[in-house]
């Protein structure tokens, strides 16, 4: 058997096929799922805000106030850690095996790959949210239900397939900060910082794509003001 140092972690640690008997597919399907449930639940009370990248990409939308964004990553941190709590808690010797959840960078990536995986990922993930929660699009397709939660949450599946063996999956800033907090080893803290600058700038650049570039909102806004600068 592995050493329990070697088997990744239940988000995960990076680098294994398997967690204690659940290979990553199902670790995948658990995040994802449980993404879906999230969402749907809190969407009628805070638009389902439980990722700061998420919450940090619509602000640069404009979608979400300063105020607001700031109070969702604080509220989102707190979570995070208090859920990391409870697992110790009560399930303290698996906390323990898989090193408490906590992501860091798997040996034999670079620090470049590990961030550009929280960056792809994160991307990915923002992405689908703006596309899923569009209002024009809802518009448009109109005869196709689209039930928002279900493609957020499938985008968080795809990204764990993929990223899992790389960093553990971070693209949640909230989610790795909360390991990381209890856990309190050196590994999670010295990588730490790939889990919030990865994913803020895969959110800033799904910002960017879907409001400047695929909306051109930018084109429109320049228009807007250049006819209120002639008038």
């Amino acid at each position: 058997m592995r050493r329990a140092d070697q088997v990744i972690s239940s988000d995960t640690k990076a680098g294994g096929d398997e967690c204690g008997g659940v290979g990553i597919l199902g670790i995948s399907w658990a995040f994802g799922g449980m993404i879906f449930i999230l969402v749907y639940c809190t969407a009628g009370i805070s638009g389902g805000h439980i990722n700061p990248a998420v919450t940090f990409g619509l602000f640069l939308a404009r979608k979400v106030s300063l105020v607001r964004a700031v109070l969702y990553m604080v509220a989102q941190c707190l979570g995070a850690i208090c859920g990391v709590g409870f697992v110790k808690a009560f399930q303290s010797a698996y906390y323990v095996r898989y090193g408490g959840g906590a992501n860091s960078l798997a040996d034999g990536y670079s620090t470049g790959t590990g961030l550009a995986a929280e960056i792809i990922g994160t991307f990915v993930l923002v992405y689908t949210v703006f596309s899923a929660t569009d209002p024009k699009r809802n518009a448009r397709d109109s005869h196709v239900p689209v039930l928002a939660p279900l493609p957020i949450g499938f985008a968080v599946f795809m990204v764990h397939l993929a990223t899992i063996p790389i960093t553990g999956t971070g693209i949640n800033p909230a989610r790795s900060f909360g390991a990381a907090v209890i856990y309190n080893e050196s590994k999670p803290w010295d990588d730490h910082w790939i889990f919030w600058v990865g994913p803020f700038i895969g959110a800033a650049i799904a910002a960017f794509y879907h409001q400047f570039v695929l909306r051109a909102s930018g084109s429109k806004s320049l228009g807007s003001f250049r006819s209120a600068a002639n008038v």
